[in-house]
């Protein structure tokens, strides 16, 4: 690529030429390789030279070595951008972004010691809207890719952040046709996809494969001998709920990911006496809808259950009417908390879980739900015998 002031223009979307099969083999997330390419542009920057490879720290403390693509430097001196992309591999997860380049460019910015700059580029989506836990106009970078890609810069940048800042443009060729298939527009991401991973993993939540993985879960936890299991929604729930239930064997914990069904259908064939489920708002909704399976793309979350809820403890009835028109559960949390009525809404959302999913699976366990917030701390525990 010239090092002349010609400006770095974004890669055109190449498809996988292979056709992928089905398994459960993990991939890595859009966080996770977007701090991959922050991270190799940064040392272009300070070398002259985008290595062909770059070590990335993930955020559950993995080290990963990815390969490093349409890597080029323009500019001279203070002007100086260096850009590198990764392409994304999602594993066996049937993920729209499969494929995708997250690229970054990195600049440097005068007299801003240690500040890092993250920005949407073209096919990363901007925030519009409240109820994300995201600023808005910011890019929809959420929370933990956000501190894993400042990290990784950190890493890379050294000294130089001693006495200067950096700016990170993230952008994916295609993003926006890509987010088209998502729900992105209705959440108020526009212009792009979402840069998202809590841990840097993506595991084949969608898949048949993963499914099948819930089953054995419950199947090697009564093997062991346990009479219990504890069903969450993903890993940040699997902490939370291993923090409150300390008590239990590491086996009785079960992620079942958005397959609802498919564990309690396995914890009743395997005679569980008490199921435990630990979500934060969002699923917990889904389960009061009495879906079998939770993904955003099966079916959309019911503001009316999350009005509902509100309404029964008190919220004033402007906020209810918000509510019913907002496009995620975090915003109906977020928005009660502030009124001193967080725990309430909780609660009253884990009451119809349980009711809703007693009915749709009926069975002698005792089911007990655990409910967190975004950051993986303890809002409620409800009984059964509280609801029944």
């Amino acid at each position: 690529m010239s090092d002349t002031s010609q400006e770095l223009a974004p890669p055109k979307l190449r498809k996988s030429a292979t056709r992928r099969q089905r398994g459960n083999r993990t991939g890595f997330s859009t966080g996770a390789c977007s701090a991959a390419a922050a991270r190799a542009a940064t040392i272009g920057l300070l070398t002259g030279q985008v290595p062909a490879h770059v070590l990335c720290r993930l955020p559950n403390g993995q080290e990963v070595c990815f390969a490093v693509i349409d890597a080029g430097i323009v500019g001279e001196g203070l002007l100086r951008r260096a850009c590198a992309a990764i392409v994304k591999d999602a594993g066996d997860d049937p993920d729209i972004t499969h494929g995708a380049h997250l690229t970054a460019a990195v600049q440097r910015l005068p007299q801003r010691a240690g500040e890092i700059e993250l920005c949407a580029g073209p096919g990363v989506g901007t925030v519009t809207r409240e109820g994300l836990g995201l600023t808005l106009g910011g890019p929809a970078i959420n929370p933990v890719p956000q501190r894993n890609i400042r990290d990784n810069v950190r890493l890379a940048g050294g000294e130089l952040l001693e006495h200067d800042g950096l700016r990170v443009t993230l952008s994916v060729p295609g993003g926006e046709e890509m987010a088209r298939k998502t729900l992105n527009a209705r959440l108020g991401i526009l212009g792009g996809i979402s840069i998202l991973g809590t841990t840097g993993i993506v595991r084949p939540y969608s898949t048949a494969a993963f499914r099948a993985s819930v089953v054995q879960g419950v199947e090697v936890a009564a093997r062991q001998g346990q009479r219990s299991v504890v069903f969450t929604t993903g890993g940040r729930s699997e902490k939370f709920a291993m923090r409150q239930l300390g008590e239990l064997e590491e086996s009785c914990f079960v992620q079942m990911g958005d397959f609802v069904k498919a564990g309690f259908l396995a914890a009743i064939k395997q005679n569980m006496q008490h199921v435990f489920v630990g979500a934060m708002v969002g699923k917990l909704t889904k389960m009061c809808q009495g879906l079998a399976v939770t993904h955003a793309w099966k079916a959309e979350i019911d503001r009316d259950v999350l009005a509902e809820s509100a309404q029964v403890v008190g919220a004033p009835p402007d906020l209810v009417e918000a509510i019913r028109h907002a496009e995620t559960g975090r915003f109906a949390a977020e928005r009660l908390a502030t009124l001193g009525l967080g725990e309430a809404f909780h609660r009253a959302l884990a009451m119809r879980a349980i009711r809703r999913l007693k009915a749709c699976y009926p069975g002698s366990y005792r089911l007990t739900v655990l409910v967190c917030d975004f950051e993986g701390r303890f809002i409620v525990r409800v009984e059964e015998n509280e609801v029944l």
